[in-house]
Order: structure tokens, then C-alpha cells, then sequence
């Protein structure tokens, strides 16, 4: 009995560690200028490519994930190219380093960017309520309409669709940083409007008693924000 809990245990932490190793942003550049960036927060992942050259977007996936041993499993929650593989269930062998992350079969060699630090918001965050005029709007986080946004330890982004219906509405990203209560998004991409890249947004931003990330600014189109996020479980 004792021998079979610590088999357990070790099995247990090996896992976690493998889980861990991957945590964070990952990306690879072909033809010079278009970049895929892959973001694996606690539970969740998104999949973006660019042109890092124009901001130019051209896709993104995302959803939930797992990794046993070297077997990564994603479960489709929302693509932006193609509503079939929503609710799908993919597999994929891969071979994690300090620095790469490798897709057997293929040619696909992903280079890291950050382990998920420094950020202080590292993870998958659902807006869960806007404040208007002082007063708090909850949202449900149950509704099949999401808005999404996922951090590693440098990048953001955000994605905004429907689980129901299996549309995807929008999405922007790029780099972040949090200093002194200071969340500054520099956006690198933005599905609707690339004329937006290259903005930088500055918002007030803090964590809640319960855990959540509250902040204000202005959005790209200079339109006051003032919104709460919570982590998803």
C-alpha cells in the first residue's frame, strides 16, 4: 500500500512538471514576417498568426488543453477560420526544451518566448462585469458568449466568440507589462481594424479581495473602459 501511494505521488509530480514546462508563450517565424504565437496559461491555450510586419491577422484557435507525458491534447473552443473543429478533440506528440517546443512529424519547432512570468495577470481571464456610471453590471461567465482574454508572462490577448454558436466576433493581442498599478498593452495585431497596431493603452489596474483583475482606461477607439475580469476554473 505505501509502495503503490508513492508510485502515485511521483506519477503525480512527474506530471506536473511536464504540465509546468510548457507554460507560457511560444512562437516561429516563416517566409520573414508571419508569426505564429502559441500561449498555454493554467487550463487554457490560444494559437495566433500574424504578419508581424503590416499586423496584418490571419487566424487563431484556442480552448482547453492537457499534456500527459509528451501527448498534448486540445479541446476546441473557439477558430476563427474554420467553425468545424469546434468541440474537437486533437492530439499531438511533442518534445519540450528549455527553449523549444517540437511537434513530432512535422517541421513545426517553436521557440520560447517567456515561462509565464513575469505577469503579475499570467492566465485565462473571462470579463465578468463592467462598471457604468459607478455601478457594477455582472455578466454571466456561464453565457455562451465570451470575451477571453489569455496572458503569459509577456503577451495578451483577447478573444471575443460564441460557443453556441460557434462564431468568432474578434481579436487583438501583443505584448504587456504591469508596473506600479500601470497595465500598458502594446497591440501587434487586431482582427478588425489593423490601422490599431502599434497603439499602446495604459489602464489603472488592480486585483480584487476575491481574486479579480479590475481596470480603467480607454479603448483603441478612446471610449472610457472600466471592466472586471475573473480567472476561469
Amino acid at each position: 500500500m505505501k509502495n503503490s501511494i508513492c508510485l502515485l505521488f511521483s506519477l503525480l509530480l512527474t506530471y506536473s512538471g511536464i504540465a509546468q514546462e510548457i507554460m507560457g508563450a511560444w512562437e516561429i517565424t516563416q517566409d520573414n514576417s508571419i508569426k505564429t504565437v502559441l500561449t498555454f496559461t493554467d487550463g487554457y491555450f490560444v494559437r495566433t498568426t500574424y504578419n508581424s510586419e503590416n499586423g496584418e491577422f490571419i487566424g487563431t484557435s484556442g480552448g482547453a488543453w492537457e499534456l500527459q507525458n509528451n501527448q498534448l491534447t486540445e479541446i476546441i473552443e473557439f477558430d476563427s477560420n474554420d467553425a468545424h473543429r469546434i468541440g474537437n478533440e486533437e492530439t499531438y506528440v511533442i518534445t519540450i526544451t528549455d527553449e523549444t517546443l517540437a511537434f513530432k512529424d512535422t517541421d513545426i519547432i517553436l521557440k520560447r518566448i517567456d515561462n509565464g512570468t513575469p505577469g503579475d495577470l499570467n492566465g485565462a481571464w473571462l470579463m465578468s462585469a463592467r462598471v457604468m456610471e459607478g455601478k457594477i453590471q455582472n455578466r454571466d461567465m456561464d453565457n455562451p458568449r465570451k470575451t477571453m482574454k489569455i496572458l503569459s508572462g509577456t503577451l495578451f490577448q483577447w478573444i471575443a466568440y460564441n460557443t453556441e454558436t460557434k462564431e468568432f466576433m474578434a481579436t487583438g493581442g501583443g505584448t504587456y507589462t504591469t508596473v506600479n498599478g500601470k497595465y500598458t498593452e502594446n497591440i501587434q495585431f487586431f482582427s478588425k481594424d489593423p490601422s490599431r497596431v502599434g497603439m499602446e493603452l495604459e489602464f489603472i489596474y488592480g486585483i480584487t479581495e476575491d481574486g479579480d483583475w479590475h481596470h480603467r482606461g480607454r479603448s483603441t477607439k478612446g471610449d472610457p473602459i472600466d471592466e472586471i475580469w475573473s480567472l476561469r476554473p
